[in-house]
C-alpha cells in the first residue's frame, strides 16, 4: 500500500508540473501578444481581421466584416477564436456581435478552454452573462481550470456569485492547483474565498492533503485564515510534506499567533453546531435555513451574516421581560 501511495504522490507531482509548464507557457504567450498588439506590432500571421476587431473592441468595423461574408468561427493559432479574444479583452459589444452572427459558444482552444473561461478570468461580468444567455456550458468537462476557477483566479467575486448560481461545480478539481477554493485563497481573493464559503464549499478539501488553509498560511494572511477557520477549516489538517498550516507561517507573526491559539483553544459548542449544521445542508444551507422557522438573529448567525439591530418583540414578550 505504501508503495502504491508513492506511486501516486510521484505520478500527481510530474502531472502537475507537466501542466503547470503548459499553463505559463499560453500565458506567456498570452502576454507577449497582449504586449505586442499594444504597441502596434503583429504577433501571429494567420490572425485574421476579424480576430484583431473582436480584440481591439472596433464594434463598427468588426460589423462590416460580418455583414461581408466574413467568418466569425475562424481559428489562430492555438484554436483561438474571435469570440475568444472579445472575451479575453472583456469587449462585450463585440462578443455579443458574434454571438448574434453564429459564433460558437462553446468553441475550445488548444487548451480546450472554452470563451466563458476566458471572459470569467478577464474579470468581465457583462461578456459572462451574454455567453450563459446564449447557452455556454457552465461544466465544460475540462482536465484544466473550469470557468469558474478562472474567475477565482481573475478575482471577480461576481462572477463567482453568478457561475454558482448558474451550477458551477464548487469542487471541480483541477490536477495543479485544486478547487476553486485552492485557487481563491493561493490569490488571496478574500471576496471570492467569501462567496465561496457561503455558498457551501468544502472549506477542508485537499490537493495533495494541502488545504486552503495552507494556502492562507503560506500567504501569512490573518483574515484568510481566520475566516477559512470560521467556516471550520482544520488546522491540523496535513499536507503531504506532513505539515500543518502553522508551519508555514512566520514565527511570531500574527497568522501564526492566530493558528496557535485555534490550535490550543477549541472553538466554542455554539460555533461548532453552525459549521455542523451547515455541513450537514451542505450547498442548499442558504436556501434551507429561512425556510426552518428560525428567529432571525439565529438564521443571520448560520449564515454569517451581521445580526439585526434588535428583533422587533411582540407586547406580550415584552411583558415577559
Amino acid at each position: 500500500m505504501a508503495h502504491r501511495n508513492r506511486y501516486f504522490t510521484v505520478l500527481s507531482v510530474f502531472s502537475s508540473f507537466s501542466y503547470d509548464l503548459l499553463r505559463r507557457r499560453n500565458e506567456v504567450l498570452r502576454r507577449g501578444h497582449n504586449l505586442l498588439r499594444s504597441h502596434g506590432l503583429g504577433f501571429w500571421t494567420d490572425r485574421s481581421a476579424v480576430h484583431e476587431a473582436a480584440a481591439h473592441g472596433r464594434v463598427a468595423q468588426l460589423q462590416q466584416l460580418i455583414q461581408n461574408g466574413a467568418m466569425v468561427n475562424i481559428v489562430a493559432v492555438d484554436s483561438i477564436t474571435p469570440l475568444h479574444e472579445a472575451c479575453i479583452q472583456g469587449q462585450t459589444q463585440c462578443v455579443k456581435l458574434l454571438l448574434e452572427a453564429g459564433a460558437h459558444v462553446d468553441a475550445r482552444n488548444i487548451d480546450g478552454s472554452t470563451p466563458l473561461c476566458d471572459a470569467c478570468a478577464a474579470g468581465s461580468l457583462e461578456c459572462v452573462k451574454l455567453l450563459l444567455e446564449y447557452g455556454a456550458v457552465v461544466n465544460p468537462p475540462l482536465f484544466t481550470f473550469s470557468p469558474l476557477h478562472e474567475a477565482c483566479m481573475g478575482g471577480n467575486s461576481q462572477c463567482v456569485q453568478l457561475m454558482i448560481a448558474r451550477g458551477a461545480f464548487m469542487e471541480a478539481h483541477d490536477c495543479h492547483f485544486g478547487t476553486p477554493l485552492h485557487v481563491a485563497c493561493a490569490r488571496q481573493n478574500l471576496d471570492c474565498v467569501k462567496v465561496l464559503l457561503n455558498a457551501g464549499a468544502n472549506v477542508n478539501a485537499a490537493k495533495l492533503h494541502e488545504t486552503a488553509l495552507h494556502h492562507a498560511a503560506k500567504a501569512n494572511n490573518l483574515k484568510l485564515i481566520e475566516l477559512l477557520v470560521e467556516f471550520g477549516g482544520s488546522v491540523f489538517a496535513r499536507d503531504n510534506l506532513g505539515k500543518k498550516p502553522i508551519q508555514y507561517t512566520k514565527p511570531g507573526s500574527p497568522a501564526a499567533l492566530c493558528l496557535d491559539f485555534y490550535e490550543t483553544e477549541p472553538l466554542s459548542l455554539q460555533h461548532l453546531s453552525r459549521i455542523a449544521l451547515r455541513k450537514a445542508l451542505g450547498i442548499k444551507a442558504l436556501e434551507a435555513l429561512p425556510q426552518l422557522g428560525l428567529p432571525n438573529r439565529m438564521i443571520c448567525y448560520l449564515t454569517y451574516m451581521p445580526a439585526p439591530p434588535t428583533d422587533l418583540l411582540t407586547s406580550s414578550q415584552l411583558t415577559a421581560l
